[in-house]
């Protein structure tokens, strides 16, 4: 009896062991960015606790902060919902921001044509029709290459992405250009025909949309038969060719879903936000999304949390840079450690494994 007891006790202290240890790989990659860029500023001669200060105030303490960052999530969201269809079939779409980009380009110019002519709820659903298909379609290339040659998606799926931001540019300024602006951008929808705002709050119900489709692919990849398909083609090829699974179909689904998810995102930014997109606009999402789906470890619920962290930081870190005079793009600089220090905890992690497996 005293065993059983002493074994259910180690099992329990085990498992904490093992919680903590989660909790750290995820926590330490944030303390450690945040530390890091804090000294960052200090050598440049700005007060860290103040620049944090502001980032909580303006992003997360005040109510026109709150909302923003609310409202910021949904593109986000709705990119990072994309991102864990690829990585946990085991693909690395990273031309995200070309499908994003496009997607948001051809929904700005076709947006302000089609509320002239059909009600609101027609034109949204046509707008995130082409949403996904564009992106999708733009997400086919770096598919068939990695599904019928095996050719590494990493590299096509980047070159594609820098083709989507330079097409999307030659549109606005060419035959999406709006003639009755001097500066090269689509036309402008009108704000009452953007997507409606969540009661009396700035916060349109993309978010709610967004949110929904990041459960829901949680939901399709741990619970259904195509999320276990599609996992398996990542985790194990040789089996799933075995199971007689169709691995190139497959692959291209998964492609197709990730792309089509970010593309969503862009449409809800444009009929949500943005109303309009001018040349040379990128806000490089993509980039940003993929260090919080690592951290969250593909975790749709988890992902959520990072991304309203995340968007809490976007927002107070604009308004820090006006105050402080900080560079606006200091943002990604401590996206870039959360990076750096995500991959070194990684590698600490691994080597732990293997000397305990030795």
């Amino acid at each position: 009896m005293r065993d059983v007891v002493k074994d259910g006790k180690a099992m329990e202290a085990q498992k904490a062991m093992e919680t903590l240890s989660r909790v750290l790989r995820i926590l330490l990659p944030v303390v450690l960015a945040l530390v890091v860029g804090g000294l960052i500023l200090l050598a440049f001669g700005k007060d860290p606790l103040t620049y944090y200060g502001y980032v909580l105030r303006r992003g997360l303490l005040s109510d026109t902060g709150l909302q923003a960052s609310i409202t910021r999530m949904a593109p986000l969201l709705l990119i990072a919902a994309g991102l864990i269809v690829a990585f946990r079939s085991g693909l690395w779409n990273l031309g995200v921001d070309g499908q994003f980009l496009l997607a948001a380009v051809f929904v700005a110019a076709l947006a302000p044509i089609l509320a002239r002519h059909l009600p609101s709820t027609l034109v949204f659903l046509i707008c995130f029709l082409i949403a996904i298909v564009v992106s999708a379609s733009w997400s086919f290339i770096p598919a068939y290459l990695k599904a019928r040659h095996g050719i590494n998606e990493i590299i096509s799926s980047l070159m594609m992405s820098f083709l989507g931001v330079s097409l999307a540019n030659v549109l606005i300024k060419i035959p999406f250009n709006d003639p009755a602006t001097t500066v090269p951008q689509t036309e402008t929808l009108d704000v009452a025909d953007r997507l409606a705002r969540l009661g009396d709050t700035t916060v349109h119900w993309g978010i709610i949309l967004a949110v929904v489709a990041v459960i829901a692919v949680h939901y399709v990849m741990e619970h259904t038969a195509l999320g276990l398909r599609l996992q398996l083609v990542g985790s194990n090829p040789r089996t799933a060719k075995h199971a007689g699974l169709d691995l190139r179909l497959l692959t291209i689904i998964a492609f197709a879903a990730s792309a089509g998810l970010a593309g969503l995102g862009g449409a809800v930014d444009v009929l949500g936000v943005q109303g309009t997109i001018r040349a040379d606009w990128n806000p490089a999402y993509g980039i940003m999304v993929i260090p919080l789906v690592f951290l969250a470890r593909y975790n749709g619920y988890a992902v959520i949390g990072f991304v309203f962290f995340f968007a809490v930081l976007m927002i107070g870190g604009e308004s820090a840079a006006r105050r402080l005079a900080v560079p606006h793009y200091f943002v990604l600089v401590l996206v870039a450690l959360l990076m750096l220090f995500l991959a070194v905890t990684e590698f600490l992690e691994q080597n732990l494994r293997q000397r305990k497996a030795g």
